[in-house]
This record gives structure tokens, C-alpha cells and sequence, in this order.
């Protein structure tokens, strides 16, 4: 999530190789693959001179570039960091937008901010207490309404932002509105009068086709003053943002994106923002890859935020499924040779749909939209897209159809969209994790990025965690996942100090739902011994009076100030 990350690239210079650069990010990146759906103007010459300062560095962050899970396909690194999208699926492609004259209109290069973050991350393997601070810079984009995009992991765990004007040498503080992490957006705002002086806001465009031209614009390494590259679009399908791992809608472009590009803006040769800058691809071989977020999903974040001064999310739809790609399969699943679908595999217990759809359904549309059997559906002229898409066009808590094949027969749903739980939550929302002490035990509940903060690299990672990452669904709102994180060494709990992120299964016989659950009843035991049943079949067995004697002494001389977090006093344990 540290350093510098900008674009770079300007009308102006078309004449440098379309496939030379655009910069993406480099902050905090983190990817993580699940099998579900989540689902106007600078003069010519300081552009020119800005371009020239372009270097190719690849710069140390302060945090690993992309952890834990990244291991599992090709590492997407993210950047430092609305209404119903406004593409309808019968658009046509459109032809490289230009004036009537075919003159390329050079972008506002005063809309594009610098922004400073300092971040302080939680500690998860030591959850008492915080890491040390550290600072970052990326980029921004000033919208109408006197507010800034960039990315969410631009000012994750963030303490204090500042934002910086091209034209100025002042720093001004920034208030952070919203944050989407499964967009990897961030809204922004500046209560000083003086930062909105002279600032016009961008306009957004439309989707942009492919082979369309585009100029990123940020401020990336190598330099401290602006930055532009150029570039074209090679593929526009649905991504996995690596900072939430939610699949949506985003474009590839053929230029480079580097720490420091993050929340810079992607102009068309109208000089309209059809994108920012987010994350990039970086493999053995490859090169010129980097990913923006493309105005449908800014917009629909955009209107998310303004419809209750809150973000909400995109609503996804909780099942996994399996293409109908297979003739004898689908004969055996009873379709039509004119009837096409896909196969429901899992319904998530905490989502909606979990009332309507049963596993074996075969969902034949969305909304009135058929779906394929490979599971896409109809985009623009002559292109396809995962229907997901369709999904991400929703509102949390909006209705959508679903008409599905049961027992031969078809029938129709209505359900409410929304985000099912998630067991292994990605994030913590700002909040230090959770955590409780007895008799040197640390029991703590599993996040991702406890996985990531544990086990850098993700081979390392438990098997059993392992699978019920990828796997595991949440059986109620409430359910975690908690484990013993280690043992703090005393005399109590001899033999028993190996224990390391093992999960805790029950209590004195009763099962764990939560972290907070367990706290509740180790707390308020009067039983002789305080027996923990933990997985494969492993048990610990401690006298109960001993051990909430001993804890005091353990958490003082391990300088914790509680022997519980605070969110657990609050519940009044």
C-alpha cells in the first residue's frame, strides 16, 4: 500500500509506441481468488516535458507486493490506490471517439490530483497492538460535487490523506466519505474553499471500444511532477479486482501501470475519464498489461453513495456453479436441445436466493437476459460477457428474476440482492481484529488478511484453511471461524505450547459459533475445567480456576493491556 504510484501518457504524445506505457499501481496489493460470483487541459509543451521524466523503476514498497493467495494464478498488483451502468447490452461498438474535425482534445491535466496517505495497519498475528506507520502516495481525480475518486487501497487503513494540486506546493487535508472495497474505489472531499479554486471537474465517457485510444494520467514513480502515457484498449471482460477479489467489469489496456498510477483517470481523445487506473499484471513474460475501472461501475459506485451518503456494495449472487457445456449432461439434467444454462452447485445459506434456488437448478436467465451455457450473455455487437455483469448492474437490495429449470419443469423467482456473509472475511472495515486471552491461549477469528499476515506465502498456509478459504460458506450471519493463534508461554499450559492456528471446534462439549460466543463462555464457566475441543480431534484441558488466575500475570508480563478487545468488552461479556 506504500509508495508512489501515477499515470502517464498525453494526446500530445501519441507518436511514443501504443504498447509503450501506462502506469498502474503498486500500493497495498492483494489477490485473492474465489470460485463464486461476487461477481481539461495542460499546454502541449509541459506535457511533452513530462513525458520525457518518464523512467522505467520498479520501486521497494513497504508491503509485499501481492500476498498470500497470489500464488494461485497470475498476480494481479493493485494500484496505490452509480447508477445502473450506462451501457445497455445492445450498444454498439463504438468507432475511436474524436471531434467532428478528428482532432484529439487533450485532457484536463488540473483535475488530476496527488494524494498522501499515511496508513497504520493492524497487527494480526499480535492483535493488541497496531503496526508502525507508514506513508504512500497515489492518485487522484476530482469528480463534480467538490469530492475525489481514487482507489480504496489507495487509503486503506488510512490515518491521515492529504491531496495535492498540480498548480500548487500546498498539501491539503482530505476527508475520506466512502471506501468500496469490492470496487477499489474511494470518495474523497476537501472542506478548505482554496483547494476547489480553478479546478474543473472531468467528465465521464462512455465504455470505450476496443482499440479505442487512451492516456492515463497520475503521478507513478520516477518522478514527483505529473505523468502521462499512452495506450489502447485490448480487452474490455469481467476481472477479478484483486483488492476484494469481487468479479467485475473492467478494462485492459496495453501500457504498463506502476506503484504510484493508482486513482489516476484514463481519458478517451475527448478528453472525457472513461476509466482509473487500479491494478496491473505482472508475470514472467509479461509485459504492458494493466487493468482501469471503467465508467459503469465508477458511476454505479457514484450513485450507491449519493442514494443514502453511504456505500453499500455490489450485490452479488451467492451460488456456485458449473457450465452445461456437456450434451449428456444437460440431457441427463433434463434440458431442451433449444434450452440453455448453467448449473447450480451451492447456494450460500446466508444469501437470499438460498430460499428460492436449490442445488441441481439449472438458472436459464437473469432479469429476462438468457443465459449461455458456458455462462455469458450477450454484450455489445458481436461480443459476449459473464453474467455476472448483469448482476453488478443491481443495487444491494434490489429484486431481480431468476427463471431456472427444476424437475423439468420452469419455474420463476423474485429475490432481493445482496452480499452473503462471507466466512473469512476479506476485510475488517478499519476495525484492529478481535481477539481473547486465557491462561496464555490467544484465540483470535480468521480474516484474509490474518492468512496473508500469517502465511506470506500461501504455501505455507494449513491445508484445512486452506480449503475452507476457497470453500467454506457461512451458515449464519454470525458464524466465524476461530482458531488458537499461539500459545503465550507459562507454566499452565505446558505441553502445550505447539499449538498454532488450529480451529476451535467447542467448548466444554457446546459448539464455537464465534469468537464472541467463546469469550461468553469461557467467562462465565464454573465447571471444575475449561475443556477445548479443537480440530482432528486434539483437546485442551485446563483447570478453570488456575487459568483465569494465571491470565492476569501472562498479560502483564507480555505488556497486553487487556486480556480481551475492546469490541468484546463492549458485547458486556
Amino acid at each position: 500500500m506504500s509508495n508512489q504510484e501515477a499515470i502517464s501518457s498525453t494526446p500530445e504524445v501519441c507518436k511514443m509506441q501504443r504498447d509503450s506505457c501506462l502506469l498502474a499501481l503498486g500500493e497495498n496489493e492483494k489477490s485473492i481468488r474465489h470460485h463464486r460470483i461476487q461477481s481539461d487541459g495542460a499546454d502541449s509543451k509541459n506535457l511533452v516535458e513530462a513525458t520525457e521524466d518518464l523512467v522505467k523503476v520498479e520501486s521497494e514498497v513497504k508491503t509485499p507486493s501481492i500476498v498470500s493467495v497470489n500464488n494461485f494464478s497470475n498476480e494481479l498488483n493493485s494500484a496505490n490506490g452509480g447508477g445502473i451502468a450506462d451501457v445497455p447490452l445492445s450498444d454498439t461498438i463504438q468507432s475511436p471517439p474524436m471531434r467532428d474535425n478528428g482532432v484529439k482534445v487533450v485532457p484536463s491535466m488540473d483535475a488530476v490530483v496527488k494524494v498522501f496517505c499515511t496508513h497504520t495497519e493492524p497487527n494480526f498475528s499480535l492483535p493488541w497492538q497496531m503496526k508502525r506507520p507508514y506513508s504512500s502516495s497515489s492518485s487522484g481525480v476530482v469528480i463534480s460535487g467538490r469530492r475525489v475518486l481514487t482507489n480504496a487501497h489507495s487509503v486503506e487503513h488510512y490515518t491521515q490523506v492529504k491531496l495535492k494540486k498540480r498548480s500548487s506546493d500546498t498539501k491539503y487535508l482530505a476527508t475520506v466519505l466512502a471506501i468500496g472495497t469490492e470496487c477499489d474505489i474511494a470518495m474523497l472531499t476537501v472542506n478548505d474553499d482554496e483547494f476547489w479554486e480553478d479546478v474543473v471537474p472531468v467528465e465521464f465517457g462512455s465504455l470505450p471500444a476496443l482499440q479505442d485510444a487512451v492516456t492515463v494520467v497520475g503521478y507513478p514513480i520516477g518522478g514527483d511532477t505529473i505523468s502521462v502515457t499512452s495506450g489502447v484498449v485490448s480487452r474490455i471482460e469481467i476481472l477479478s479486482y484483486s483488492h476484494d477479489s469481487t468479479e467485475l467489469l473492467g478494462i485492459q489496456v496495453d501500457a504498463a501501470i506502476n506503484n504510484g498510477n493508482s486513482g489516476g483517470p484514463a481519458f478517451n481523445n475527448k478528453g472525457q475519464c472513461v476509466g482509473i487506473a487500479f491494478q496491473c499484471l505482472k508475470e514472467q513474460g509479461v509485459d504492458n498489461i494493466g487493468y482501469v475501472i471503467p465508467t459503469p461501475v465508477i458511476t454505479h459506485f457514484i450513485t450507491d453513495y449519493e442514494k443514502s451518503g453511504q456505500y453499500t456494495g455490489f450485490p452479488i449472487l451467492g451460488i456456485e456453479w458449473q457450465k452445461m457445456e456437456n450434451p449428456v449432461l444437460r440431457n441427463a439434467m433434463g434440458m431442451k436441445p433449444d434450452q440453455k444454462g448453467i448449473r447450480v452447485r451451492r447456494v450460500e445459506p446466508t444469501a437470499p436466493e438460498s430460499c428460492c434456488l436449490k442445488p441441481s437448478d439449472i438458472i436459464l436467465s437473469f432479469d429476462g437476459v438468457d443465459i449461455a451455457n458456458d455462462g455469458t450473455v450477450p454484450f455489445r455487437n458481436g461480443e459476449r460477457i459473464g453474467f455476472s455483469y448483469l448482476i453488478s448492474q443491481k443495487y444491494t437490495g434490489q429484486k431481480a428474476v431468476i427463471k431456472v429449470l427444476r424437475d423439468y419443469k420452469v419455474l420463476e423467482f423474485s429475490t432481493n440482492l445482496s452480499i452473503p456473509k462471507r466466512l473469512m472475511p476479506l476485510h475488517i472495515d478499519g476495525r484492529p481484529p478481535s481477539y481473547y486471552i486465557i491462561a496464555g491461549f490467544v484465540f483470535t477469528h480468521v480474516t484474509i488478511p490474518y492468512l496473508q499476515s500469517e502465511y506470506p506465502n500461501v504455501m505455507d498456509t494449513p491445508i484445512k484453511l486452506l480449503e475452507k478459504q476457497l470453500h467454506a460458506m457461512a451458515q449464519s450471519e454470525d458464524e466465524q471461524l476461530v482458531v488458537v493463534s499461539q500459545v503465550l508461554v507459562a507454566d499452565i499450559n505446558i505441553g502445550y505450547e505447539d499449538i498454532v492456528n488450529t480451529q476451535v471446534i467447542s467448548f466444554n462439549g457446546k459448539p464455537v459459533k464465534n469468537l464472541k460466543s467463546l469469550a461468553q463462555m469461557v467467562e462465565e464457566c464454573n465447571e471444575e475445567y475449561l475443556t477445548f475441543g479443537l480440530e482432528y480431534q486434539q483437546i485442551v484441558v485446563l483447570e478453570t480456576k488456575s487459568a483465569k488466575a494465571a491470565t492476569h500475570d501472562i498479560v502483564r508480563k507480555n505488556c497486553i493491556a487487556s486480556a480481551m478487545s475492546d469490541d468484546l468488552k463492549a458485547e458486556s461479556i
